[in-house]
């Protein structure tokens, strides 16, 4: 009599159900991570798209912060300015008020808080750092440290900062220059400061010298609020050019995650189908496999 032979059935039928079990296990890492492969060399083909687009995502990155980082300086140095351009113009009101009434007993007392002022905002420091010293990022900008001290003061005297600019780069081959010191736009003040000081305790009518004297310290002024509001309109258009490349460099950076998304984010819909469907086969294929391992010709004779 003849023997049927079980054995290669049996491979088969082992090989399938390893198979099955496989694609299960896949199914539950790509699940598990959301990825479709759990290494790069699994990605087969698409494995240097998708490195190609981390790097890139990587460089992106790199340039939004940094424009971002660059943003935020620039933003220290307009609020700073702007700060100043309020409280100067606030003190060139009060001498012209004074004028106005031939009335200055009151303006030295106006005078020495405005100076105070100058001076915090001068020395503002961010991060431990002074904002407008350059690279002397540990003095102070500002010398004089009392409204008596400008008196005859030379501006190019009265500034303790350097002309060292920062740069960052924000893009490829795409470095900007940024920075604003103390004496690009305080000289002026310590000219008017120092004028006003000299005149000490003003008198109740104004004296002729008083008037003409008070009357060139807001020529000064003005002088000096020009030279702020240069500075500082040149701070915001350079600032509105960083954000439009920090925003370039975003719209980038989203475009290569939805590329990489593309290449490696499995689509958990999908695998979540197929792994039912694995399960089934794996389920159906356990129990033909053991009716195969349960056929005997013992139980044919029967």
């Amino acid at each position: 009599m003849n023997r049927v032979a079980t054995t290669q059935l049996n491979s088969v039928m082992m090989g399938s159900l390893q198979r099955t079990q496989s694609l299960l296990a896949a199914g539950q890492a790509q699940l598990a991570t959301g990825k479709k492969a759990q290494n790069y060399s699994q990605l087969g083909g698409d494995a240097i798209r998708a490195l190609s687009a981390n790097a890139l995502l990587e460089r992106q990155e790199g340039y939004k912060a940094s424009a971002g980082n660059t943003t935020t300086t620039l933003k220290f140095y307009d609020a700073n300015l702007s700060d100043l351009e309020k409280s100067m113009t606030n003190l060139r009101q009060k001498v012209m008020d004074s004028l106005g009434i031939s009335d200055g007993r009151d303006l030295a007392a106006n005078i020495e808080a405005a100076f105070d002022d100058f001076k915090t905002i001068m020395n503002t420091k961010v991060n431990g750092r002074s904002l407008f010293g350059g690279s002397q990022t540990d003095t102070k900008p500002l010398k004089p440290e009392t409204l008596s001290d400008t008196i005859g003061l030379d501006p190019a005297d009265a500034f303790a900062n350097d002309q060292v600019r920062g740069s960052a780069r924000v893009g490829d081959d795409l470095d900007v220059e940024y920075g604003i010191v103390a004496s690009d736009f305080a000289g002026k003040f310590i000219d008017a400061f120092g004028a006003l000081a000299d005149l000490g305790e003003l008198s109740s009518p104004l004296t002729d010298a008083e008037r003409t004297a008070l009357f060139a310290a807001v020529d000064t002024l003005d002088a000096g609020l020009t030279d702020v509001r240069t500075v500082n309109g040149e701070n915001g258009r350079k600032m509105a050019y960083v954000e439009q490349i920090g925003k370039r460099a975003e719209d980038r950076s989203m475009l290569m995650t939805e590329v990489i998304g593309e290449t490696e984010n499995a689509d958990l819909g999908q695998v979540a189908v197929d792994m039912a469907q694995y399960q089934l086969t794996l389920e159906a294929s356990y129990s033909v496999f053991a009716q195969l391992n349960g056929l005997s010709l013992v139980n044919y004779l029967r």
